[in-house]
């Protein structure tokens, strides 16, 4: 995967406001299934005003919503790419598996990356003193929808204290990577943080902060 290339096409979709205006669900999934077929911003738009012309649905709320499942998924498949190209790092070889990405010293992780969230009900002075509390309110509102689980998971948490715009740094793949690489440097099995949120079993999990102070 050329980073610098992801890194360039995401930065595209920057210009354009950051809007769902709907839930994640099953059937825009399935309208924006084409999103996975492209890994460049401008034949992007092309296929959506094309789907525009067909679809009976909200054009706006269709656009909105394909642009955003593209941005994040491709984004996710660069910070993926990140993680398993350390050499601490195992790739999982069983492409379908949706909810193990890699193994690090043996531990399997899914991996996410997300927007410092707005609900959370404190700022990110709090939630850098309770990281616990933090990774729990991740897990339990999590998107219901393909890989909602429970299972071992890396957050990586990006915000931007001068901007807000937190969104917008999914696409500093480079500035990520640098994160991810000091993170994996001194990963250690027994910092992770032990959740129970499923009866006799243990979920492993951490949080890779990567904050913009200015």
């Amino acid at each position: 995967m050329n980073l610098d290339k992801i890194e360039s096409e995401l930065k595209k979709r920057l210009k354009y406001e950051y809007k769902w205006g709907i839930k994640q669900n099953d059937h825009y999934d399935q309208l924006t299934e084409f999103i996975y077929r492209y890994d460049e911003f401008d034949p992007l738009l092309q296929r959506i005003s094309r789907e525009e012309k067909i679809i009976q649905d909200d054009k706006e709320l269709f656009t909105n919503y394909a642009l955003n499942r593209w941005y994040n998924f491709l984004s996710a498949q660069a910070v993926e790419n990140i993680f398993c190209s350390n050499p601490k790092v195992k790739a999982n070889i069983d492409r379908r598996d949706k909810l193990v990405d890699f193994s690090i010293n043996d531990i399997v992780f899914d991996h996410k990356t997300s927007v410092f969230p707005k609900n959370f009900h404190h700022n990110i002075n709090y939630a850098l003193g309770n990281k616990t509390e933090l990774i729990k309110w991740l897990y339990e509102n999590q998107s219901q929808q393909g890989r909602k689980h429970f299972g071992n998971r890396l957050f990586v948490v990006v915000a931007d204290r001068n901007s807000g715009e937190h969104w917008k740094l999914k696409a500093e793949i480079s500035w990520l990577k640098e994160k991810i690489s000091v993170y994996l440097e001194k990963f250690e099995a027994d910092n992770l943080e032990h959740m129970n949120f499923i009866k006799e079993r243990i979920t492993l999990s951490d949080i890779i902060w990567a904050i913009k102070e200015k």
